[in-house]
């Protein structure tokens, strides 16, 4: 059985660059946790935002129930 996976979705509000990141629940525990509003850094432009965890990764949130 395959393992559950999660796509993080991300656009820099400066320059629009976008990125994906698909990660596993252990990665996911381990990078972000169980928290609503996460810090991102551009590749592009560098410029370091807060991505809501609701947008970026609808899964996850309604997974951890990070509404609740």
């Amino acid at each position: 059985m395959a393992k559950k996976r999660y796509t993080i979705n991300s656009a820099c509000p400066q320059c629009g660059c976008s990125g994906a990141q698909v990660l596993s629940e252990e990665e996911m525990t381990r990078r972000y946790g169980h928290v609503a509003n996460f810090d991102m850094e551009c590749g592009e432009c560098m410029l370091k935002y807060t991505e809501e965890m609701e947008n970026a990764c609808p899964e996850w949130d309604q997974e951890c129930r990070l509404k609740e």
